[in-house]
């Protein structure tokens, strides 16, 4: 079977295992970060990502956001490398996030936030890179070498990560109970790839879908949409439901594909009703949940196995969007190891 063959579905299952990994070998390090945070009493953090590390970034600024009290904000690197008038990040975390560690403009920004003082840390795959010479602490991601372009067992990783350093700062032993049992309820998740080749038939010769989600799982529609776009080359739009009933609701018509992503928790009563709305406009839904009902609403239900508690969902739901991406590539004959014009260290200045 060519699919099974190619790096892209070995890297998305060997996600278990890369996180337990990261469980069992960045704890201590990540808890030492967490501890200079506190000890310096910060308040601020500036995400310096690119690509699938900024939308790891996105689900940042929900978490710490709302687990840790953190205002997080996403730097603006070309500040740094073009314009050269970087902000004062003197009482800040300037953490970057970057697969390779290589990307100029992100480390970039380290070594500005090091030069004005600042804690700087990078969760990286790469441990001896670029990013992490300019680094106060490196997280690593033990994703092992990632062959195929399009990010996988990275992002959940970098998630992983990011998890780690909010249970740790909020000293909080349930988050951290929850994220013992994540590598196993992602092995679960994987069950669904079955399913999944079904309904990537369905949509061999979709042009543009959009992708919605709301809360922390923002962060999982821009992601699912990244892969969509740089995989099977359809143009998607990521959104969440707020911003897509302020104007853009206005491209669905009838048959338009609609992926929503609605995992139990506080988004749940509002993402139902947003789905509804689509509904109602006549958009073919595909919905990513573990809630009865919302599947119920779908045309098309993409099954959750296993129930999560709202913050660490983003790592299970991004996985079906993964396997989505990856059986439609297939099925339009593009190699999914290789999108056209992309390179895996992708050096913006």
């Amino acid at each position: 079977d060519m699919v099974s063959n190619s790096h892209l579905y070995q890297e998305i299952y060997e996600q278990p295992q890369v996180l337990r990994q990261v469980l069992e070998k960045e704890s201590e390090d990540i808890q030492r970060l967490a501890d200079a945070i506190q000890d310096r009493n910060i308040r601020h953090v500036v995400l310096a990502a690119r690509g699938t590390s900024d939308n790891a970034g996105r689900y940042a600024k929900y978490l710490l956001g709302m687990a840790n009290g953190l205002v997080v904000a996403l730097a603006t690197p070309s500040a740094f490398t073009i314009y050269k008038r970087p902000p004062q990040l003197a009482d800040s975390l300037v953490l970057g996030i970057s697969q390779s560690g290589k990307s100029p403009d992100i480390v970039a920004v380290l070594a500005e936030a090091r030069r004005q003082g600042a804690l700087t840390a990078a969760i990286t795959n790469v441990h001896e890179s670029d990013l992490s010479h300019q680094a106060d602490f490196v997280v690593d991601l033990h994703a092992g070498q990632e062959l195929s372009v399009a990010a996988t067992k990275t992002y959940t990783s970098e998630l992983m990560a990011i998890a780690l350093l909010s249970a740790s700062l909020a000293s909080d032993d349930s988050m951290l109970q929850a994220l013992r049992g994540m590598p196993e309820t992602v092995a679960s998740t994987l069950t669904i790839n079955e399913q999944v080749v079904e309904v990537a038939q369905r949509f061999r010769y979709m042009r543009e879908c959009v992708v919605i989600g709301r809360g922390y799982n923002y962060a999982t529609a821009f992601e699912i949409a990244l892969k969509l776009k740089e995989l099977t080359y359809t143009i998607v739009e990521p959104y969440s439901s707020a911003d897509f009933l302020h104007g853009p609701l206005a491209v669905i018509e009838h048959g338009f594909p609609a992926l929503t992503v609605i995992p139990s928790g506080k988004m749940l009563s509002e993402m139902k009703q947003f789905m509804g709305t689509l509904k109602d406009r006549g958009a073919e839904v595909i919905a990513i949940s573990d809630d009865r009902e919302a599947l119920g609403m779908a045309q098309i239900p993409l099954e959750l196995p296993v129930t999560v508690p709202e913050w660490l969902s983003p790592i299970t739901a991004v996985i079906p969007g993964q396997l989505l991406a990856m059986h439609l590539a297939y099925i339009r004959h593009y190699d999914p190891d290789k999108p056209r014009g992309l390179h895996k260290v992708t050096e913006t200045r």
